[in-house]
């Protein structure tokens, strides 16, 4: 009994090992917000935008800090033999002597041509500017994402396409094997069918190939390992392909109000001008407050060291005032640099509004020619399968070569392939046109 209870545990914990792993195993299915979600938190680009972000932050912090005092320690100890000055108490002597010097010293910048001021407010707008730079990172990635999930869908449909014709080339080669044994037929009708077949294997192939290179750039975009399975979620077969009812005009302006690069590019020319600012102040005097703390010993006085550090103990609070006179025309150099950078920075906005304006455009003419494409490709595929259906029969009944059957059959082949192109293309379009408005992404 205890042998049987025993084996039948042994035999328990194998079969929930077997279940456990077989869960593990289990490829995921992903579905475009999955891959959204996790490019966004794993992608190297992103993470690269925010660590750019992190610097900005800490440039900021640094530049905020600039207006405190400083503060710094000294200690000196030194040894001399012959004539010399004693260094606490400024006698001149010919005996060997040491002595220790320790202090403190600060000093704060009072007034430097609002120099401070205006490098804190640009350091400011360039952290400001590197958080857009960040979305503008993400949402690359996530247009990437999108393209990628659904070239990936594309070439999954279109490998179910090219076996579905595989096997009914492979149906016709049978056919015609009987054929060609009751002499209804020619060899060479027999092996256009079997070259008709070898072909559709072929595209099987490259179909799954296609699949296969479409999934690796998917993974590479996720941060996947290579070795890990992935498998895509399909889309709605029933969801509407033709609803776009909208504005380019409309769709451009509100490009412009939401997308980061513009907001960007807003921030570069205010980074520009603060920075003529800085440059200005070159030309205004620099006032700086400076103070120290001090005292020392010297072995040349009979006093002992706790006495004489008590005795010599100093204190020193100064101002100093610096007037630039001439500087080799370096800040007048800056000014001039600053002022160009600033018109540098309008160009560069004024190219990006217009690529802006390209990719609506693009989007939204591609978005109108798929929607009217999806509409004939659907019809000339109908037309198309009922087409290669009729000639399917009058081959069974030969009425009909195996020459036109192939070419029956290669035009819904051609039928199929551009109707699921027309509807791939008119959702990419359709939800980029959704992106430009601020809309999430969602299939």
């Amino acid at each position: 009994m205890k042998l049987y209870i025993l084996v039948a545990s042994l035999l328990f914990v194998q079969f929930s090992f077997a279940q456990e792993v077989s869960t593990n195993s289990a490829t995921k299915v992903w579905s475009l917000q999955d891959c959204i979600d996790y490019a966004l938190e794993n992608n190297i680009t992103v993470k690269d935008a925010v660590l750019n972000k992190n610097i900005a932050e800490i440039d900021y912090n640094q530049a905020k800090s600039s207006r405190l005092p400083n503060l710094f320690g000294n200690a000196s100890q030194s040894f001399s033999n012959g004539n010399t000055i004693d260094p606490i108490t400024s006698s001149y002597v010919t005996d060997q002597i040491h002595s220790t010097n320790v202090g403190i010293n600060t000093s704060m910048t009072l007034f430097q041509g609002n120099q401070i001021t205006n490098q804190i407010a640009q350091n400011k707008i360039l952290f400001n500017q590197s958080v857009f730079e960040a979305e503008v990172a993400e949402n690359n990635i996530v247009l990437n994402i999108l393209e990628t999930y659904l070239q990936t869908l594309y070439s999954k449909e279109s490998i179910v396409t090219a076996e579905n014709n595989l096997l009914a080339s492979e149906t016709e080669v049978l056919r015609a094997k009987s054929r060609l044994d009751a002499g209804n037929i020619a060899l060479s009708d027999y092996t256009e069918a079997q070259s008709q077949a070898a072909t559709n294997k072929y595209n099987v192939i490259a179909a799954k190939n296609n699949y296969q290179q479409y999934i690796i750039a998917l993974k590479q975009l996720l941060e996947l390992s290579p070795i890990q399975d992935i498998e895509i979620e399909t889309i709605d077969e029933n969801m509407d392909l033709v609803n776009i009812e909208l504005n380019k005009a409309d769709v451009y302006e509100k490009a412009l109000g939401i997308l980061p690069e513009i907001q960007s590019s807003n921030l570069t020319i205010e980074a520009n001008k603060k920075q003529l600012d800085i440059a200005k102040g070159g030309f205004l005097p620099t006032l700086a407050l400076s103070g120290s703390l001090g005292s020392g010993y010297t072995s040349i006085n009979d006093n002992n060291f706790s006495d004489q550090f008590d005795v010599n103990f100093n204190q020193k609070l100064g101002l100093s005032l610096t007037i630039p006179i001439f500087n080799r025309n370096q800040t007048k150099s800056a000014v001039q640099t600053a002022t160009i950078n600033i018109e540098k920075a309008e160009i560069q906005k004024l190219s990006t509004e217009k690529e802006v304006y390209r990719k609506v455009e693009t989007a939204y003419q591609n978005a109108l020619s798929a929607q009217e494409q999806v509409i004939a490709a659907e019809a000339s595929k109908v037309a198309a399968e009922q087409s290669y259906k009729l000639s399917q029969k009058k081959y069974e009944l030969g009425a009909l070569s195996t020459s036109d059957l192939v070419i029956s059959q290669n035009t819904f082949t051609n039928a199929q392939q551009n109707y699921l192109q027309s509807k791939y293309l008119n959702i990419l379009y359709h939800q980029l046109l959704q992106f430009y408005q601020g809309n999430d992404i969602k299939l």
